[in-house]
């Protein structure tokens, strides 16, 4: 007796699910590139509990007749590509056919869709991957709801995150489409709270500005490139002098309209600042690649992050040079900064300062050692009083068990981080004049997520609204100039 068997449909869907949709955000994900493909001018997003509960994908694109409806759901089902040399020079978001029938084997679905100039359309209403309902229904463009997420799959359900966690991913994934089509206005909300409302507006600097606010693009350098060798124009912003950051937020990039993950990409904008940044600083970049189609695969994996270039080599190159470029024209020439962290690149220490019972010497530049015989030599020290300063950052001491460098921002870090976990000492200053701060969606919702735990620790942060929060207190250790 064989012990092979084929897998039922509704099997093989809910196994796809998991390539597919990893959390509500890959749904919405999903759904906002349908309507983009469709030519929407207008895409609104709204959402329950981070998008387990409910999401609500809304557009006035050019919506589907009864037969397309019917047809939508089906696995590999797609009005995207027809043959097989579509393949070779997709310009779609979407093409696979996979993502609604894998939405529907693992949620419940209710779709509302009509032509576009017709008022009357077709409602289909699907639970698990069974149609539930068809009828007839009045409405105007697509709507899309999908609510319990994974209610058929409890093993997957259990892996999701908070709600603030599963809605900081949704307003990322929105964040993201916004910035790759300007031209289409996008509205996202959660419980019915506003949490972007952007209008459509014609460039991209329009738009970041929209999402980021001005102050962003006043540290951003404009990018724009056409090189007829590989066929790729890029438009973009990247960072300016001192526009930099501690974690890799804020990077975006973008092929063809659609956000990709590409390490080698990424490594070429890395060496371009080589020289102009520290080891411990990131740049912010949002760039949009656009390559002749026939030159890129994107059939790599169904969540289309991941791109295969055919002239890969040759687009790392053009894009590190261009960089390059920009960064030496706009940066370079006079930026005493950007000459010491070259020098400090190529280890040229011309001297450093110790400070020994308050008196501060100089130390020449010493001999180079590697043609010399090592050997320890022992000097009396004394501990209390001799310390070495080496830059800004760290202090160095040293006695008879050994030598000691110390980075002292991160030292007065800890000491901070932990009296706050121990909540000893922590006293709150209010400020004479509260600070108004308008944040990006991203960290307005990672901000109110963790708003209780701030004001434990000294902060008193009221929500203002439309992605803005006044500061009235602060602990008393930090420092009110950095507001």
């Amino acid at each position: 007796m064989s012990g092979i068997k084929i897998l039922s449909e509704i099997l093989q869907n809910k196994i796809a699910a998991g390539e597919v949709i990893e959390r509500p955000a890959s749904i919405v994900k999903e759904l906002v590139e349908n309507s983009i493909d469709a030519d929407s001018t207008d895409i609104r997003v709204d959402v329950l509990k981070g998008g387990k509960r409910l999401i609500r994908v809304s557009d006035n694109g050019t919506g589907m007749d009864r037969e397309d409806t019917l047809l939508c759901f089906q696995k590999h089902a797609t009005s995207k590509i027809t043959g097989e040399d579509d393949l070779f020079r997709i310009s779609t978001m979407g093409f696979r056919g996979e993502a609604l029938s894998s939405i529907v084997s693992v949620s419940k679905v209710k779709l509302k869709t009509a032509p576009a100039g017709i008022s009357e359309g077709t409602e289909i209403e699907i639970t698990g991957g069974k149609v539930q309902s068809v009828r007839d229904v009045a409405t105007m463009g697509t709507t899309l709801e999908i609510r319990d997420i994974f209610f058929n799959v409890p093993v997957r359900k259990r892996f999701l995150k908070t709600d603030h966690t599963e809605l900081y991913h949704i307003i990322d994934c929105v964040t993201r489409a916004a910035i790759a089509n300007p031209l289409t206005g996008f509205s996202l909300s959660d419980a019915g709270k506003k949490i972007m409302s952007l209008h459509p507006v014609r460039t991209l600097k329009e738009r970041i500005a929209q999402i980021f606010g001005m102050e962003f693009m006043d540290g951003l350098m404009e990018v724009n490139l056409a090189d007829e060798n590989t066929g790729m124009s890029l438009e973009g912003f990247v960072s300016g002098q001192g526009n930099f950051r501690k974690r890799r937020s804020n990077q975006y990039l973008f092929l063809n309209g659609r956000p990709i993950m590409d390490i080698s990409l990424r490594h070429a904008i890395y060496r371009a600042y080589e020289g102009v940044i520290s080891g411990d600083e990131h740049p912010v970049f949002l760039i949009l690649l656009n390559i002749d189609p026939e030159r890129v695969d994107v059939n790599v994996h169904p969540s289309k992050r991941e791109v295969r270039f055919l002239e890969k080599e040759r687009i790392y190159d053009t894009l590190l040079i261009s960089l390059r470029d920009i960064l030496r024209k706009e940066v370079l020439p006079g930026n005493d900064t950007v000459k010491a962290l070259y020098s400090y690149g190529e280890n040229k220490i011309d001297s450093l300062k110790v400070s020994s019972g308050g008196g501060v010497y100089g130390i020449d530049r010493p001999e180079a050692v590697s043609q010399r015989d090592s050997e320890t030599i022992w000097l009396p020290c004394n501990v209390e009083k001799t310390f070495l300063y080496i830059g800004d950052v760290f202090v160095a001491y040293a006695d008879m068990d050994g030598f000691c460098i110390i980075d002292h921002h991160a030292a007065h870090e800890r000491v901070l981080y932990e009296k706050f976990r121990k909540g000893t000492g922590v006293d709150s200053c209010g400020l004479l004049f509260p600070v108004q701060l308008r944040l990006g969606a991203k960290e307005y919702s990672v901000l109110l997520e963790y708003k209780d735990m701030l004001e434990k620790i000294g902060f008193d942060i009221d929500d203002f609204g439309g992605n803005t929060v006044i500061v009235r207190s602060i602990p008393g250790v930090v420092d009110q100039e950095g507001l």
